[in-house]
């Protein structure tokens, strides 16, 4: 069964909304793929397990904290491992990885 997750909006980071423009490059996911998307602010990659009507089926294989990428076993109610369905419209292009301070 899967765990129910509210998306966050991916807004300008949008993979839906980018290949709108160019549908012809659009690529499905498929078994294996990886995939990201937004919760509670927070980066998740989804591996699927399964991909049907527009909906991605997989287990959460990272959750990223965006701020300094550091990882995470567990964020709020989503957790390292758990089986969730991601819609299409709310996977997300992840954000550049932050660049060190130290220069």
């Amino acid at each position: 069964m899967h765990k129910h997750v509210e998306w966050d909006a991916p807004g300008h980071d949008s993979v839906s909304d980018y290949y709108a423009k160019d549908p012809n490059d659009y690529a499905r996911p498929y078994a294996g793929s990886v995939l990201s998307a937004r919760f509670q602010g927070k980066i998740v990659r989804i591996k699927v397990a399964a991909y049907i009507d527009g909906t991605s089926i997989g287990d959460v294989v990272a959750l990223i904290d965006p701020e300094n990428g550091g990882r995470l076993n567990a964020y709020g109610k989503l957790a390292l491992g758990d089986t969730v369905r991601l819609p299409d419209d709310y996977r997300a292009f992840e954000p550049p990885k932050p660049e060190d301070e130290d220069d």
